[in-house]
């Protein structure tokens, strides 16, 4: 067997890494359908990302394929057989209150600060790096590798639908999209909107009146701003004092501000990823439970009371009658990660929802179309992808365990978790990395960073897991 020293590989390297995963995270590939062009489907920036790792590729020479722009390939050697390495250049929003740029791609104290250093950007420059690695040391692959590049995983996976109606799926596979040692199952994750039945009654009703309320941007974000415009009339400033109450009260931030008749309330809360809602503060969820203190008209009380009911301090869907548990991926949970009220629309809530292995999905389906119909709200599916998980006595588990606890000189512990990485849309894949036990998750969340010194691991553990699986 060929004794390769891959981590004096990858820093031989070193230099032309980090400068080009900076150029790569200095790309502001957020997702902008309301721009987008037949050449860019999901805006400039997200085409932008794919397009620089393609010419890149392609300069490198690598087979490259551009499919429909919204996904893309990355190949070398050749085989029947695909080792398929699953990575998106796509990026959440920024959010608000970055102590740098949030596409700087400024590094300080041996980190790299950017949105997408951790998700998944970072780590698809490190899986690029040990493609190469293999590739210029000349190792023998009976398998063709291929990276496949995603552009839509943070929302609808329109990119990998695309692309796996064209293309072929590989064999086996990882992404480089969660945590080390490795995910061997992921949860369900079920995406869907919980809509408020319009209101019959078109008389003036008595009550404050939410002219408009909006919280959330993504199903898998904890929602940083929550905002209200309300019609308080004369009972404005007693309104305003109510609120700065409130603010003390829970202790989160928020502004307030009264112009006659009309009163606009601001919460911060604290972002986090959705698949443990826990881990933030929901702006829009505060804003809703101070709403319901408040004598509204009877079609908004009715909202904010629902949700206050059953999603208020209650990401486990104990409310609801969704609650589940199972040793091997844990809880259920549910992200309110949209809200919205007007008197023209009535009220919306954007669920997402993930779930065990052994969660009965249906059946909950139908609990919960039980009390919405009680309440007067109906259920739409907005996407759904249910849970995956790999044998652990697999050839692709075992192998990947041995090169952590070779490099790391530590156990592989198996891992379950509740976020979707693109290891699901392979029928025997895996998620491996970039994120070492220890460290802190701040995928999703203001001041996202990734240590250099832990691209620079996984990418040696990459470059080893290319050739062990592949040759």
């Amino acid at each position: 067997m060929t004794t390769i020293n891959w981590t004096e590989e990858v820093n031989k390297r070193k230099e032309q890494f980090i400068k080009d995963t900076q150029a790569f995270l200095r790309i502001k590939s957020v997702m902008d359908e309301e721009n987008a062009t037949p050449e860019a489907p999901l805006g400039k920036g997200v085409q932008e990302a794919l397009q620089f790792l393609l010419k890149k590729g392609e300069k490198d020479g690598y087979k490259v394929k551009d499919v429909e722009h919204l996904a893309g390939h990355i190949e070398m050697g050749e085989g029947e057989d695909i080792l398929g390495i699953l990575c998106h250049v796509d990026v959440v929003p920024e959010g608000d209150g970055w102590s740098s740029d949030p596409f700087g791609a400024e590094i300080r104290d041996g980190k790299i600060y950017a949105r997408g250093a951790l998700d998944d950007k970072g780590p698809t420059m490190a899986a690029y790096y040990a493609m190469n690695i293999v590739k210029e040391l000349g190792l023998p692959l009976s398998k063709r590798v291929r990276m496949i590049i995603g552009t839509d995983e943070e929302s609808d996976w329109r990119c990998v639908d695309t692309y796996f109606e064209k293309e072929e799926m590989p064999t086996l596979g990882f992404a480089p999209d969660a945590d080390f040692p490795i995910i061997f199952a992921e949860k369900g994750i079920w995406d869907y909107y919980i809509n408020q039945r319009p209101d019959v009654k078109n008389a003036e009703q008595k009550g404050i009146i939410v002219d408009e309320f909006t919280s959330g941007r993504r199903f898998n974000m904890v929602p940083d701003y929550a905002k209200v415009v309300l019609a308080v009339g004369d009972e404005g400033r007693e309104v305003e004092n109510q609120f700065a109450a409130f603010l003390e009260k829970y202790q989160v931030k928020g502004n307030s501000a009264l112009a006659g008749a009309s009163l606009a309330l601001e919460i911060e809360g604290v972002s986090a990823h959705g698949m443990e809602p826990k881990n933030g503060k929901n702006a829009g969820l505060y804003m809703a439970h101070f709403l319901n203190s408040l004598s509204l008209t009877p079609h908004a009380a009715a909202f904010f009371s629902f949700v206050d009911q059953y999603l208020w301090e209650d990401s486990r869907g104990n409310a609801f009658g969704l609650a589940h548990h199972d040793e091997s991926t844990g809880d259920v949970t549910l992200n309110v990660g949209r809200l919205s009220y007007s008197p023209e629309q009535g009220g919306q809530i954007g669920i997402n929802q993930r779930y065990p292995v052994t969660y009965e999905q249906k059946a909950a389906e139908e609990q919960l179309l039980s009390i919405l119909d009680e309440n007067s709200f109906e259920l739409k599916t907005d996407s759904h992808s249910g849970p995956h998980h790999v044998d652990k006595d697999s050839f692709l588990v075992k192998t990947l365990s041995s090169i952590y606890e070779s490099q790391m000189g530590e156990k592989a512990e198996l891992l379950a978790i509740g976020g979707g990485t693109y290891a699901r849309s392979l029928e025997a894949g895996v998620a491996f990395g970039p994120l070492f036990p220890g460290r802190e998750d701040i995928a999703h969340q203001k001041d996202e960073y990734m240590y250099i010194e832990d691209l620079l691991k996984a990418t040696a553990m990459y470059a080893e897991a290319i050739y062990r699986l592949a040759k």
